[in-house]
């Protein structure tokens, strides 16, 4: 309802719908807890909110450096409160929600630059907050789940900073390859992120221009060359998915005739920092212990069975929750009465149990 709400705005010249999706989502959020030290500072020119359990400790804690979802174009430090505080709370771990610039005021790669540059300085102080280097883990939900599980392919390389412990990515997109795997056909129009939505609004943060999409071209893979298709099938492909990931109804779906035109708009997306799916295997051997939750009703769903397969087959240890009955977003907002979830709950449990490993 919040983005035809928008749209309506948008439309008699009101105010925009990204304007309006931002004055949303934090309403409802408590910024404040009597049982949490919570500060906001800036890393160099990137602004962080910093949660700390205000319990005593005697040795260096773990932290855990969240990176917040929104398409790059809506998600704030204020609206992912929520989330911040409960995984702070239950862990007993210090968490820093990194506020990256948004799109389209700021173009991408503005949000990778911002929350790399964060990440880095945080590494090298990490002692300076009580932080054990060695404990850090790197989190993220949808878009942010993108960006922490590109900054992680980064970092493998990076010898001037501790690494990077662990990362946790909740319902992450990792690849624009193939938009026509079981999931997407499933799940056109699941809760918040239907098929179209998605499409557009990935096409709408990376593409720089306001020309509108081929989206039906797009949502038939018209936008992806033979030879692209062909390179990455060893990891995309609908032939990598489980079986009973497909019982709900899947049909092969033949690609639309290739559009240069949609190529050039998109080609951006073939990235492997944007599509971290497509790094090479001496990349993904190198990542840390990896948890990765997936939900049944989300578009998304594939891209993190995809995933998995390709951490598994490079030795990466990984731990997978899948919410049978989960939809994109379901995290969101953990702490409120009136979207609390039970497979909310119980993801969160095993989220606490990972990074409590650490």
């Amino acid at each position: 309802m919040g983005f035809l709400a928008g749209s309506v705005l948008e439309t008699l010249g009101i105010c925009s719908q990204i304007q309006y999706i931002r004055f949303l989502l934090p309403l409802g959020s408590f910024q404040t807890d009597r049982n949490l030290y919570i500060r906001d500072e800036h890393f160099g020119n990137v602004p962080v909110r910093i949660y700390e359990p205000k319990h005593p400790y005697t040795e260096p804690r773990r932290c855990v450096i969240y990176i917040h979802g929104g398409v790059g174009m809506f998600g704030t430090i204020r609206a992912y409160a929520a989330v911040c505080r409960q995984l702070a709370l239950r862990s007993g771990t210090m968490v820093v929600n990194i506020g990256f610039r948004l799109g389209p005021e700021h173009q991408h790669p503005a949000q990778a630059e911002d929350c790399l540059a964060a990440v880095e300085h945080f590494l090298k102080e990490a002692r300076n907050y009580g932080v054990d280097p060695n404990r850090i883990i790197l989190a993220g939900d949808s878009s942010g789940g993108t960006l922490a599980a590109a900054i992680c392919n980064d970092l493998v390389s990076r010898k001037h900073v501790p690494k990077i412990q662990a990362q946790l990515l909740i319902y992450p997109p990792l690849q624009t390859v193939d938009v026509t795997l079981p999931s997407y056909q499933q799940n056109p129009y699941a809760p918040i992120l239907t098929r179209e939505r998605g499409i557009r609004l990935a096409a709408r943060f990376r593409i720089r221009t306001k020309e509108m999409i081929d989206l039906n071209g797009a949502m038939k893979n018209a936008h992806v060359p033979d030879e692209v298709a062909v390179k990455y099938r060893k990891w995309i492909s609908a032939d990598h998915i489980p079986d009973e990931f497909k019982v709900r109804g899947y049909v092969p779906i033949v690609p639309a005739p290739f559009s240069e035109k949609l190529y050039k708009l998109s080609e951006i997306s073939f990235l492997p920092e944007n599509c971290p799916l497509l790094a090479e295997d001496d990349i993904v051997r190198q990542l840390p212990e990896t948890f990765l939750l997936t939900c049944e009703y989300d578009i998304l769903r594939d891209d993190g069975l995809l995933y998995k397969k390709r951490l598994e087959d490079n030795g990466v240890p990984v731990t997978w929750l899948h919410l049978k009955k989960g939809f994109h977003g379901i995290m969101f907002k953990i702490d409120l009465i009136l979207f609390q979830y039970q497979e909310a709950e119980h993801a969160m449990k095993h989220i606490v149990d990972f990074i409590q490993r650490f």
